[in-house]
């Protein structure tokens, strides 16, 4: 393994801490700028409180619009998987996975994101 390789790994492996509880909109999604080992990137977190899983990180780049929207879609259940809807041409991604349901083709990133205490922490 090469000095860039280990540094890559442990880049990202390592947990960033990205804002707090109180920086969320219950229900809806705000964009961050996080490192990655690919460098900065724009994310979509989106807080749903009460869920089994309450938080995700997905990518802000809307790739049908070529726009960094994806924190302003609406978000919602479709077929019983969390959604987000673009803003724009309103393609539904899946938070989970950020697999596209109209677009078999299209996939966002998304990132292992938790809390940690009061803290929203997320693997990148």
């Amino acid at each position: 393994m090469t000095t860039a390789t280990a540094a890559a790994k442990t880049m990202t492996q390592a947990w960033q801490h990205l804002c707090t509880r109180d920086d969320l909109v219950p229900h809806s999604g705000i964009a961050a700028w996080v490192e990655t080992h690919e460098g900065p990137a724009q994310v979509a977190i989106f807080y749903i409180p009460g869920q089994e899983q309450e938080l995700y990180a997905i990518d802000h780049h809307d790739p049908i619009a070529g726009a960094n929207v994806i924190a302003r879609g609406i978000i919602g259940d479709l077929k019983g998987q969390q959604v987000v809807a673009s803003p724009l041409y309103k393609q539904h991604y899946r938070l989970g996975d950020g697999q596209c349901l109209e677009n078999p083709g299209l996939r966002l990133r998304t990132w292992p994101v938790c809390f940690k205490g009061e803290a929203v922490m997320i693997q990148a």
